[in-house]
């Protein structure tokens, strides 16, 4: 309980320090299974290889909707306190698609017999078009749009932190630490996001657990967005839950555990701001698989 202490009062330290230009990386309703995205120091806390890919389509029906797509693999070395895993994340909105390649690396230290704190490096690129020609504007010829961009490769660097133990986790991270420009002026620049992440699972029954988690995402000059969600995980097959984004979202999702190794998920949520009256919604698909291999302590199926 006196680790629990500890991680929740650095959580809290590190967002409320943060102060409140737009937030610019994807986020997603089943954030619970896309830690490495985020956070470099969840490369091999699975203790196995373990494959995740997650598709996105937001405000389905708005011309220009955001449209996102990741894949993560990721597992411990033979020297188990150390983690290694790949990030490859493709974003597009509306005139601008982003493509994203990062190499993640962890180091754990062992805590206690069941419970391990990482510490992890994320290094990579952002390769960056626009076809900002193609938009229709109140002011004919302007010549911030006129040029379209190639290709910029904008490298950049992430850190983070992860702790778990069977029944808890927490973490905190920035995944781009360099505030790179966008478009080569220093006014559009990839800004600095910083996460937290908290959860736990909590059995009920015999066959009932109970995992709530939440996520906070901040970056400077923009709101502060905060993720809650509750899942109930049945007899460790189904996984139904809720989750509501704060001023922002609400949603549902369901995961079945075909086998040991093998998840799907689907996922929908709806605005609660006034373009709900412009969309669909927004709708995600998750495949994970982790290659399970016979040896002590690996947790099957995992529950984060």
């Amino acid at each position: 309980m006196k680790n629990y202490t500890k991680i929740l009062a650095l959580l809290v330290v590190s967002i409320v320090s943060l102060h409140a230009k737009a937030q610019q990386d994807p986020q997603f309703t089943q954030y619970f299974d896309n830690a490495l995205f985020v956070n470099p120091a969840y490369a091999g806390s699975t203790g196995m290889l373990s494959a995740t890919s997650i598709h996105r389509e937001q405000w389905v029906g708005f011309e220009g909707r955001p449209s996102s797509t990741t894949l993560s693999l990721h597992s411990p070395l033979s020297y188990e306190s150390v983690g290694i895993g790949l990030t490859a994340v493709r974003d597009v909105i509306g005139p601008l698609s982003q493509t994203m390649f990062y190499g993640d690396f962890s180091y754990s230290l062992k805590l206690t017999k069941k419970s391990k704190l990482a510490f992890g490096l994320k290094a990579g690129l952002n390769l960056i078009n626009s076809e900002t020609s193609s938009l229709s504007t109140t002011q004919a010829g302007d010549v911030n749009l006129a040029n379209n961009m190639r290709n910029r490769v904008n490298p950049n660097l992430g850190f983070g932190m992860y702790y778990n133990s069977p029944r808890f986790f927490a973490g905190i991270s920035t995944p781009k630490l360099i505030e790179q420009s966008i478009d080569g002026t220093t006014s559009n620049k990839e800004k600095r996001h910083y996460f937290a992440i908290i959860g736990a699972v909590l059995p009920v029954s015999k066959d009932w657990k109970i995992r709530p988690t939440s996520q906070v995402k901040a970056t400077i000059g923009a709101p502060i967005s905060i993720d809650m969600s509750v899942t109930g995980i049945y007899s460790e097959k189904i996984w139904i839950g809720s989750m509501y984004r704060l001023n922002a979202a609400f949603g549902v999702f369901a995961q079945y555990q075909i086998n040991p190794q093998f998840r799907i998920g689907v996922a929908s949520d709806f605005s609660t701001t006034k373009i709900r009256k412009y969309n669909y919604g927004t709708f995600e698909v998750l495949l994970s698989y982790d290659f399970r291999y016979n040896r002590q302590g690996i947790r099957s199926p995992r529950y984060f």
